[in-house]
């Protein structure tokens, strides 16, 4: 080889979070004892990619350059994380050791290799793709795994590849391959989703969810054991309103970087259903890690974070909630950068009212003592509280009610009023941001919650003489709202008032002290 210098360049994507950037990956290959170095803030698993690399090539049929060489990852600033670089990096050196002589202009690649040259899946296609497109790039190289999801988007022609020697035939003309097109599998079992015909009695339940599912609002259900609560949120999803396309997005593209979506139906239609155990960490719930991953509150974006037996969560986690839940956004802050997510969420959760779960109960005796129950129901902080625009008892079902053989209101017939109030708070907020009630702005609340006189005049009584927090005044507010568009009322009248304020008075019941 002599003192002769050959480089080669060509594009691919980093990920930061749920953000992507273009990278180029830039290769030398010169004269000198033979060595192969990876710069611009690699992670070990970028760095092991020597390793992968230098055996793809040679199980390929390619012969591995002898001298120095050097891979920049640019721009060096930035840290750079996992396996997805391998497939840019072996094409890079290949090209600058003139071993194949094909164009890599005006094209991203991205995948893990194999030592025999077969391409695996990696996390973050959709996020990189967006990327991509937006940068004006015609064509993405994709692992054949990850080739639907990438090809939810539209305006770039992605190629689903299996191996090397593929996408060298492909480039070369040999064997062309055709853009893959997004199929949404019509037929995915989702499995059997359970229903609220299944749930007898708890009418007031059932209306809070309503409510809360209409209006994207956040509940705390307090019942002793067995009542129903958990059997209750599980049946949320079933009547929440339908996914729009840019929501789909959304969320499919904080999954993809997860690493948690299904290859076969990489689009997420239905609204995500997340329900960390009482264990789980404030990093768990919130997000984290050297290189930030998104946590529970973000994989719910768009849908509902259960929280069964609250005052079980460790109270920093709890706290961690604070901020996400009331911004809708997250930012994890790192030695390698920050990066935010979204977490515009529906908070659900359930709780018993003392630790043995008897205390109020109609029937049975409660056998805590009042610095026990105290104690359990101070886990939860007065900030935290305020923040759950409804509250709701959910008492234990008589044995009438069991045993009733008349047919409760499905979720399909509960879920069409949700959809219709949606539909209205979609087109009342157009060109705003806001999709539901639950994210109005305090300058939006004046613009668009507009109260009768009789309305107001309640609502002023009531804030006086229940010591309503300013918090407090606009989530009632905004459910008042809901309740109104459940009913096709555009002004709040003193009953949709009213209904608001009876989800809030738990709080009075149980922490009035």
């Amino acid at each position: 080889m002599g003192r002769e210098k050959m480089f080669s360049k060509l594009k691919s994507v980093g990920l930061f979070g749920i953000d992507s950037y273009m990278l180029d990956i830039e290769a030398d290959v010169s004269g000198g004892l033979p060595s192969f170095d990876v710069v611009g803030l690699p992670d070990t698993a970028v760095k092991e990619s020597r390793d992968r690399v230098r055996a793809a090539i040679k199980n390929c049929g390619f012969k591995f350059p002898t001298g120095r060489i050097t891979v920049n990852l640019a721009p060096a600033d930035k840290k750079k994380e996992g396996a997805v670089y391998d497939l840019p990096i072996l094409l890079a050196i290949l090209s600058a050791s003139k071993e194949i002589k094909v164009s890599l202009n005006d094209s991203v690649f991205i995948g893990e290799l194999s030592l025999d040259g077969n391409i695996r899946p990696v996390s973050g296609v959709l996020a990189m793709t967006i990327a991509a497109r937006q940068s004006g790039i015609e064509n993405i190289f994709v692992p054949k795994d990850n080739a639907n999801e990438a090809a939810v988007i539209e305006g770039i022609s992605v190629y689903g590849i299996s191996s090397v020697k593929e996408l060298l035939k492909h480039l070369t003309g040999e064997v062309p391959l055709s853009p893959v097109i997004f199929k949404a599998n019509e037929n995915a079992d989702f499995g059997i989703m359970p229903d609220f015909s299944e749930v007898k009695g708890q009418a007031a339940a059932k209306k809070a969810l309503e409510v809360a599912a209409a209006g994207g609002h956040n509940l705390l259900m307090i019942g002793p054991p067995g009542a129903g609560k958990s059997m209750l949120a599980k049946r949320l999803p079933t009547i929440l309103p339908e996914m729009t396309f840019d929501e789909s997005i959304e969320t499919t593209k904080i999954h993809s970087v997860a690493g948690i979506l299904n290859k076969d139906n990489p689009l997420i239609t239905l609204r995500p259903f997340r329900s960390p155990h009482h264990s789980v960490s404030s990093v768990g719930l919130t997000g984290g890690g050297v290189i930030p991953k998104p946590g529970e509150v973000s994989l719910a974006h768009n849908g509902v974070l259960f929280l069964d037996e609250l005052p079980e969560f460790k109270r920093d986690a709890m706290e961690a909630l604070r901020q996400p839940i009331e911004d809708g956004v997250i930012t994890v802050s790192r030695a390698s950068g920050s990066a935010t997510y979204p977490s515009s969420v529906m908070l659900v959760a359930a709780m018993n009212p003392c630790p043995c779960g008897n205390y109020g109960h109609p029937t049975k005796q409660c056998t805590c003592s009042s610095n026990m129950v105290k104690k359990y129901l101070g886990r939860i902080s007065g900030p935290m509280l305020d923040r759950i625009d409804l509250h709701v008892e959910v008492p234990p079902v008589d044995y009438e009610s069991l045993s009733d053989k008349s047919s409760e209101e499905t979720s399909e017939q509960i879920r069409q009023r949700v959809n219709k109030a949606r539909k209205i708070q979609i087109e009342r907020y157009k060109g705003t941001g806001v999709t539901c009630n639950a994210r109005l702005t305090p300058k939006m609340l004046r613009e668009f919650c507009v109260l009768t006189d009789d309305a107001s005049k309640y609502l002023s009584r009531c804030f006086d003489e229940l010591g309503l927090s300013g918090r407090a005044y606009d989530r009632i507010l905004k459910v008042a709202r809901t309740v109104a568009d459940l009913n096709g009322s555009e002004m709040i009248e003193k009953r949709h008032i009213l209904s608001a304020i009876r989800f809030r008075t738990l709080d009075r019941k149980y922490w009035a002290e």
